[in-house]
């Protein structure tokens, strides 16, 4: 039951590229990022299929997106036929967000300013100085004053900072903290150890969901459960998988399960979730994730188990809590239903753009505007500090099926009553066709009342 509310948060399934199919593993667990525009030289696109060459987390195949970007006129007018149709419909029916788009990634990256691609590693690295000194500071102020007034107001302080240094261990991943693949490992390294996350077992995993956004087989970031598979499972495990707080605590039981269609876990070299010329990443980061639990255990023998568990173990919840509640809301909650895609109807960017930007008002710069999912989705290479602005210009491009966030107070509140909303509502697709949608069981959500 664990590795089901596990799996769902961030469970694994078999790249096309292996030829591997997934259907039967599924069936047994269910789970918890160009081209030049139409008009320009095709050297752009190899230019940017070269940058994602450098296994980051980003698509390792540009087949839907070329497919996308090569598209004759006569594609996008049915397109936009289509997607009018469903718009207006004929009888006044409300937009459809899972009809083909009248647009292709070119004409989105092309309302993108040039400098939003510009990855700049002193400002990168400023972020990280920034968020290790006021990880540093916290620490140190909460153990001199060492008062149960103040360890609450410490324990969500530095779960915060702990998630935005995931954050910028996510961008080194990526590829998008600078274009030096040296300085992204050590950085992402230090980074992701220093809160217990394997940097190239989840950059490898990671980027399965960004080659499968939106694809209900292959997507590895909460993908929805099939209808039969739903039904074949027992009551306590619906509500493990629906009920708070269960599902905010899956990411670290993650690393150690197994996934649909994979054996082994992030720490092993000889897992099928890596490919053989991945196994000394592997080794290097779990290496890095051990140096890591030695320097606690010493530090735990210094300072007592209580100290640590007050300086770091609770923060380490909070953070992992923080990581399930945003991931989950990137692809849940919205008041309009997301389609999700099967077969010829998936592409990279309608899976893109099944994801949602979410505001978390003060927070959106601590966590380094993660939040602006959707442009990082379909261009992850863009820097973090850029996404806004990309946004803004990509907005008039995406039209309705770009879906607006909610304005947050100063603290996102408001979206513990999304996430309670949609754990309520969002339980199975149908076990067919190529366009679906969440549907609801009754007795699911009247049991996590």
């Amino acid at each position: 039951m664990a590795r089901l509310v596990l799996s769902e948060c961030c469970g694994l399934t078999p790249l096309c590229l292996r030829g591997r199919g997934g259907g039967g593993a599924i069936a047994l667990l269910a789970p918890p990022s160009l081209a030049a525009g139409p008009r320009r030289p095709v050297a752009a696109a190899g230019a940017i299929h070269r940058e994602w060459a450098l296994r980051v987390s980003a698509p390792t195949r540009l087949t839907s997106v070329v497919e996308e970007d090569n598209r004759g006129p006569s594609h996008v007018e049915e397109e936009a036929t289509n997607s009018l149709a469903a718009e207006v419909g004929g009888d006044g029916d409300a937009f459809d967000p899972g009809t083909p788009t009248p647009f292709g990634l070119a004409e989105i990256r092309a309302a993108i300013p040039k400098h939003c691609w510009v990855k700049d590693p002193w400002r990168s690295m400023s972020y990280v100085l920034r968020d290790v000194v006021v990880v540093l500071g916290l620490a140190a102020a909460a153990a001199r004053i060492d008062s149960w007034l103040v360890w609450p107001l410490y324990w969500a302080a530095q779960g915060t900072m702990f998630w935005a240094l995931f954050v910028l261990g996510h961008d080194c991943g990526h590829g998008s903290f600078s274009n030096n693949a040296k300085l992204n490992s050590v950085v992402g390294h230090i980074l992701h150890s220093s809160i217990l996350v394997p940097y190239h077992g989840w950059r490898i995993s990671h980027r399965t969901h960004h080659q499968n956004h939106g694809h209900v087989e292959k997507d590895e970031s909460w993908h929805p459960l099939p209808e039969r598979l739903y039904n074949s499972l027992d009551n306590m495990t619906k509500k493990l998988r629906f009920t708070m707080p269960f599902p905010m605590l899956a990411f670290p039981l993650y690393l150690f399960a197994r996934s649909p269609g994979k054996t082994g876990s992030h720490f092993n070299p000889s897992s099928d979730l890596f490919q053989p010329n991945e196994k000394k990443d592997v080794l290097t980061s779990t290496a890095s994730w051990l140096a890591m639990v030695g320097s606690l255990a010493g530090l735990t023998f210094v300072m007592g188990p209580l100290k640590m568990l007050k300086l770091y173990a609770v923060p380490y919840m909070i953070f992992v809590m923080w990581l399930d509640f945003v991931t989950y809301l990137h692809h849940h909650g919205h008041e309009d239903k997301l389609p999700w895609y099967r077969g010829k109807e998936w592409s990279y960017l309608r899976g893109g753009l099944t994801t949602l930007d979410r505001d978390y008002g003060w927070i959106n710069n601590i966590h380094h505007d993660i939040g602006t999912h959707v442009i990082h989705h379909l261009f992850p290479q863009i820097p973090h500090y850029h996404l806004v602005e990309a946004t803004e210009a990509a907005k008039p491009v995406l039209g309705k099926y770009y879906k607006e966030p909610e304005k947050s107070a100063p603290l996102p509140f408001h979206l513990l009553g999304v996430l309670a909303k949609s754990l309520k509502s969002d339980h199975y697709v149908s076990d067919t066709g190529d366009v679906v949608y969440y549907q609801t069981d009754l007795k699911t959500a009247e049991s996590s009342d």
